[in-house]
């Protein structure tokens, strides 16, 4: 079991990837672009702006300037993301609720500024070391999943429980609110968390892409990652139904219990929900060092 703690808090070697292959999932920037969500396209992002002054392309995007900066400081150098034994990272976190105009409940974005060397750049994710979990998972003996729409829809992804307290520090300090264990699973004996990460699936949608480490020997600026599809299209093939270890890149959103008419505010007891979403994901390899949950270990779906 300690063994299983350690490799668990060691996720990911730090570094900077400068070549990589291809273009990354970026399901924000989709959603602004009609065109691209009707051609289903999920490489080809562009801007919706009216105007492209000021902007520039970031990997098949046409994003702002600093905007492009904070992509490259997430997606490409793999700065900033939080894990074990890590500098604090650079970010502010922030969103602004909206009631959705029915029910009870208050959501939003949360939005992260990145402090790149004294320039404040916003972009909408965050990343972490992590485990995804793309082994395979039981049924129940009439044949049908324990775990409804696993590596399709939703996914596990597994972090020390010190990476995600330190993310909720994050959340308190940026937004005021305490954040809830709604959607986690705890593992006291080795003290590790399993997040229900939620993943786009249907055809309009672009999916998590998958990047695997071309050297895994390489260190800093030689560090390097090949796309090799989808988070499902490599869950659909056997011998990648294994745990991966490295870097999982998230948008994140918020949930909170108020009424219609009154905008609910923290220290008052209530506790905010977190959804996170899986972006892309930047693997080191198989650890065998994590055992995966195989049931639902608190509901039955």
């Amino acid at each position: 079991m300690s063994r299983d703690i350690v490799q668990a808090k060691s996720l990911v070697r730090c570094g900077r990837n400068r070549n990589m292959d291809g273009n990354d999932v970026i399901p924000n920037m989709a959603a602004r672009n009609e065109q691209a969500a009707q051609r289903g396209d999920e490489e080809s992002v562009a801007s919706s702006a009216d105007s492209n002054i000021n902007k520039v392309e970031w990997r098949g995007n046409l994003v702002g300037k600093k905007e492009a900066k904070a992509l490259r400081h997430v997606f490409d150098d793999l700065q900033d993301h939080f894990g074990h034994q890590r500098p604090d990272p650079r970010i502010t976190f922030n969103t602004s609720l909206a009631h959705p105009g029915q029910g009870e409940v208050w959501n939003g974005e949360l939005d992260f500024t990145y402090d790149i060397n004294g320039d404040h750049c916003n972009v909408a994710y965050v990343s972490m070391d992590v485990c995804v979990d793309l082994t395979t998972k039981l049924v129940h003996k009439h044949g049908q999943p324990m775990l409804k729409e696993y590596g399709n829809s939703w996914v596990y992804v597994y972090l020390p429980g010190l990476t995600l307290d330190k993310f909720k520090s994050y959340v308190k300090t940026g937004t005021g609110w305490d954040v809830s264990d709604e959607g986690t699973v705890y593992d006291p004996n080795r003290n590790l968390v399993a997040i229900e990460a939620k993943m786009h699936h249907e055809s309009e949608q672009p999916k998590p892409s998958f990047w695997v480490v071309k050297d895994k020997d390489a260190s800093g600026r030689d560090i390097s990652f090949s796309r090799i599809g989808s988070v499902q299209e490599v869950n659909a093939k056997p011998h990648q139904q294994c745990i991966h270890r490295g870097v999982g890149i998230f948008s994140v959103s918020m949930e909170v219990e108020g009424t219609p008419n009154f905008e609910p505010t923290p220290g008052a007891g209530d506790e905010a929900k977190l959804t996170f979403t899986l972006v892309s994901v930047r693997t080191w390899g198989i650890t065998d060092c994590v055992a995966p949950i195989v049931h639902a270990p608190s509901k039955w779906y």
